[in-house]
């Protein structure tokens, strides 16, 4: 994305602060394990890799970014322009949690988060997509929903 381009909606879904205490606390029983088994430089060495394998496994799952800007919707990896977008309609948790389960189209484009429990529903009008709608976890559907409806197609 340029610098010169304001986009009109940014987020990352960024794993919860949670997630960390939770490794953190992984990682030091595994050097209480590995302690009292093993010299102790090899157990520091060990328990120092297995936090730096657990921080970048976070920040790989949580760098996903959906992005509205410059006439299209990037979720993740997927880009699509807005004259294939349909109406946005933002969902509740447990409105999300059916439409991806019970009322799921296999089909669907997901980009879920299960620490984000809201999300976004876009239909998805290109008749060569076999994708008939994009389900995106956000933090703000509100805010998501009206950034996609209001793009120019």
């Amino acid at each position: 994305m340029s610098t010169s381009t304001r986009s009109a909606y940014d987020e990352r879904l960024s794993v919860p602060l949670r997630w960390w205490v939770q490794g953190v606390m992984l990682v030091a029983m595994v050097w209480i394990t590995l302690i009292v088994a093993l010299p102790e430089p090899t157990a520091w060495a060990l328990t120092a890799a297995a936090g730096g394998l657990l921080a970048l496994a976070y920040l790989a799952y949580g760098s996903a970014r959906i992005t509205v800007a410059d006439g299209r919707l990037r979720a993740g990896r997927a880009r699509i322009p807005a004259a294939h977008l349909g109406t946005a309609v933002p969902l509740s948790p447990e409105d999300a949690r059916r439409v991806a389960g019970v009322d799921a189209d296999p089909r669907a484009y997901l980009l879920l988060r299960p620490y984000v429990k809201p999300a976004v529903k876009v239909e998805i009008l290109d008749p060569a997509d076999p994708a008939p709608y994009w389900l995106l976890s956000t933090r703000h559907p509100a805010a998501l929903a009206r950034a996609l409806n209001a793009l120019e197609r």
